[in-house]
């Protein structure tokens, strides 16, 4: 028994050598069982490969509800971020060339192979005609329960237990499960049979010609063409979709017409395959392209005579929008000139015309409403189009404020463009929505003629928003505004003007909410130009306007002529005057509107603030009115400065700036010397340069605010907008800045000089110019130490808030005289901001 477990595998391994796909999954679960080492002997005495063994066996039998996907999409393997409609770049060149169209019905079965298994997910027909391979499991129950797995073999039988073969061949399932069933009822007693199918038997076919993956595949026994299609990743665009052939033989015993699959769900043309046979896919044929109102504008291959309504059908049809009296049809000619021909899909002449391979059909679209209706655009809650009946006036398609327009509407004014029905030239009238809508069938509430065109426009002025929500609306007043919806109505005024009707336009400055150049008002009043633009500011002068208009003199040259109104009688329509074409209306401001020029007040002043001035007050007037002086004040400290003067500090010091970023580069440029000197100089550069741009200007301007305000003599000084004044209180110290070890302030000392304080400081560095020390005084005035001819020293004694500054030596430096400058603007600011923040 047991040589006969051993060697009935050896049976079933032979065929291994020719295909492993001709062994079952029983046989090979039989192989399977035996001992390791028996499995090896055997697979090396027979030359059998025991991975393929198991890789047979893994794809012969999947896992319980596993579904295997034999094809993959194309685009699997793309990013996740790339478009899925992502073509080959020749499908991108196909579809350009045929200015976007693409053919029909080649997405149905695109993709790709995933594996070579058969495709095993078909349901079996009862018709369907067993043979080699084909498994039949029959459940056995009764008196006696036993479940059989029952293989076809190779000569059509199956081995029946306690029965022997029973040929099946050429049978179809329905007969064998008859067969089966009475065999089971004469060979048991009380014993019944259910029979199925398990694994079918796999076959080879071929699919060929313009597959996109051609070549050999197994599949079931249960596959038809549109399988072995779908297994073989689809046809290219150059293949027929019209004309597929199924050859057994070398003879065309079969061809499917995939349209009618697809248009007809018509599966009667997809029939079964037998091994062997081949899917040959052929050239693709005459194609046509046909796109505008149809439902699905494509390349579509016929099939012979092909007539227009025909073509149009396999589209869809048409849509509603189609215009089917102009349906045009490109063509080329025998010249192989492309020609434009229509037909009218309405008449039965066109229905029946032929369409010929290469054509272009194009559907027209019905236009666009070309009359009965009036528009309404900008600022209103439904723009568009509206039905319109005579009579009908602004109130009948704006009938509530609130509802019918956006929250930023203009509701004082409104342009109404017309077109003249015979010249189609336009006009624009003017009306206040307000007004209409308070009384509506009166004067304001302006009829309209077929074809108006209502504007509303963004006013600023009603952003009742939030601030986020006013964000959010800023784009809508650009799109609404006066500017934007206007432009193509002054453009159009401007074509439309001759000599004899000059264009209807003019300009409109000053202050004015909108000003710009604006369709002339139907009224030409000043009035309604005005209101045109917005309205009046609060500095308009209503005392007088200024109107330029060009005019021929007696010799035809053209002239401008300068007329003044009281611009408050226009208003009032007190004035004869009406604006003609290219006028230019000025309204003047008032002077000095608006204008407030204010000097802050800070230290040591009994009320401190912001003060406003008049024109001509001195800082003494306005120190009286401040209450003066406190008695902690020390005038000579106090700090006067100018918003002017700072904006000239500014520029002085972009301009050192730059010269000292020059020089730098010129120091660099030449190279080191001898002792290092040079980078030495390098580095002092670029220290000065470091000091002028983190200064910040001050603007001080030196005063004697003790002689301002004691000496009627002393020059008065007038006050300009942005002046500060900032008193300190009564110092104590003196301060030592510059090239010193210690750079500090001092307790003032009767009776100690400069050069005393500077030993206090530590004395000079070794980059100290020792002779240019010159003192700042607490007004900000400079004095120069001299020293004494006897004694050789600087003897000149302080004052508390005087400052002692040490320059660089700029002599050791290359004697650049700016260097100098440069020190000196630097400690100036340096000392002017630290006087005023020092209070």
């Amino acid at each position: 028994m047991n040589l006969k477990r051993f060697l009935f595998p050896l049976a079933f391994l032979m065929p291994l050598c020719v295909s492993a796909q001709s062994i079952t999954s029983a046989q090979i679960e039989q192989f399977k069982s035996l001992p390791k080492a028996q499995q090896e002997a055997l697979a090396q005495q027979y030359g059998v490969d025991l991975d393929q063994i198991s890789g047979s066996a893994t794809q012969t039998r999947p896992k319980v509800n596993e579904q295997i996907s034999v094809v993959e999409p194309l685009d699997k393997d793309r990013d996740e971020d790339e478009d899925d409609s992502k073509s080959s770049p020749e499908e991108l060149a196909f579809t350009e060339k045929n200015n976007g169209l693409k053919p029909y019905g080649y997405e149905l079965f695109e993709g790709k192979p995933s594996t070579f298994a058969p495709v095993t997910e078909i349901p079996v027909p009862t018709n369907y005609i067993l043979g080699p391979g084909d498994e039949l499991k029959v459940q056995l129950w009764g008196n006696e329960n036993r479940q059989l797995s029952l293989v076809v073999s190779r000569d059509g039988t199956i081995e029946m237990p306690e029965r022997g073969p029973v040929n099946v061949a050429g049978m179809s399932f329905e007969q064998v499960r008859e067969e089966i069933s009475r065999l089971v009822a004469e060979q048991y007693i009380g014993v019944k049979a259910a029979v199925s199918l398990g694994e079918l038997r796999s076959m080879r076919v071929f699919v060929l010609g313009e597959a996109r993956t051609p070549g050999s595949f197994s599949v079931s026994s249960l596959s038809t063409i549109t399988n072995a299609l779908y297994v073989s990743g689809g046809i290219r665009h150059t293949g027929s979709l019209r004309n597929i052939q199924l050859k057994r033989n070398g003879k065309v015993v079969s061809t499917l017409d995939l349209y009618d699959l697809l248009l007809k769900g018509d599966t009667s043309g997809d029939v079964r395959l037998q091994p062997g046979d081949a899917v040959f896919i052929p050239s693709v044929g005459p194609r046509v392209g046909i796109d505008g109102e149809v439902y699905r504008p494509a390349l579509y291959e016929i099939a012979g005579a092909t007539t227009l309504e025909e073509l149009v059908n396999l589209a869809g049809g048409l849509t509603s929008q189609a215009y089917p009296q102009i349906t045009r049809i490109e063509r080329t000619n025998e010249e192989f000139l492309r020609v434009i021909a229509e037909a009218d899909l309405t008449d039965s002449q066109g229905k029946r015309a032929k369409v010929k391979a290469g054509d272009r059909i194009t559907v027209a679209s019905i236009a666009d409403v070309t009359g009965q209706y009036v528009e309404i655009t900008g600022a209103a809650t439904r723009e568009g189009k509206f039905a319109w009946v005579p009579g009908m006036r602004v109130s009948s398609i704006i009938r509530n404020l609130d509802a019918d327009l956006l929250p930023i509407a203009d509701t004082n004014f409104a342009a109404l463009v017309r077109t003249d029905a015979e010249t189609h030239k336009i006009s624009v009238l003017s009306l206040e929505l307000k007004a209409a809508m308070a009384n509506p069938g009166g004067a304001e509430d302006l009829v309209l003629q077929e074809k108006d065109q209502l504007m509303i426009f963004a006013d600023e002025g009603r952003n009742e928003l939030t601030q986020d929500e006013a964000d959010k609306t800023t784009e809508s007043f650009q799109r609404y505004s006066r500017r934007t919806l206007l432009a193509p109505v002054v453009k159009r005024l401007k074509a439309q003007a001759t000599p004899l009707a000059p264009q209807q336009t003019m300009t409109i400055s000053g202050p004015v909410r909108y000003p710009g150049e604006y369709p002339l008002p139907a009224t030409g009043k000043v009035k309604d130009a005005i209101v045109m633009a917005g309205g009046l500011t609060d500095s308009a002068l209503m005392f007088d306007a200024e109107l330029a208009r060009r005019e021929l003199d007696s010799d035809g040259i053209e002239q401008t002529q300068l007329r003044t109104f009281s611009l408050a009688d226009a208003m009032n329509g007190r004035v004869d005057l009406l604006l003609q074409s290219r006028d230019r209306l000025m309204i003047r401001s008032i002077p000095m509107f608006g204008a407030t020029r204010t000097i802050k007040l800070a230290g040591e002043v009994v009320y401190p603030g912001e003060y406003t001035f008049s024109d001509g007050e001195t800082l003494v007037d306005v120190l009286e009115r401040a209450g003066g002086l406190t008695s902690n004040a020390f005038p000579r400290g106090a700090v006067f400065t100018r918003k002017k003067l700072r904006e000239l500090e500014a520029r002085r010091l972009r301009e050192a700036e730059e010269r000292l970023q020059g020089d730098l580069l010129g120091v660099q440029l030449e190279g080191d010397s001898f002792g290092g000197q040079t980078a030495q100089r390098v580095e002092q550069v670029q220290d000065l340069l470091d000091d002028v741009q983190s200064s910040r200007p001050v603007g001080r301007m030196v005063i004697d605010l003790a002689s301002v305000l004691e000496d009627d003599s002393y020059q008065s000084i007038r006050l300009q907008d942005g002046d500060a004044l900032t008193v300190p209180t009564i110092p104590q110290a003196v301060s030592v800045f510059g090239e010193v070890q210690f750079p500090t302030s001092h307790l003032h000392s009767a009776g100690l000089t400069v050069d005393d304080y500077l030993e206090r400081s530590g004395g000079p560095t070794r980059q100290a110019d020792e002779n240019r020390v010159y003192v700042v005084k607490a007004d900000g005035s400079v004095m120069l130490p001299e020293k004494s001819a006897w004694f050789g020293g600087r003897s000149q004694q302080l004052e508390p808030g005087d400052t002692i500054i040490m320059p660089i030596d700029v002599d050791r430096l290359n004697q650049l005289e700016l260097w100098t400058n440069v020190s000196q603007i630097v400690y100036q600011m340096a000392l002017g901001a630290a006087a005023v923040g020092n209070l």
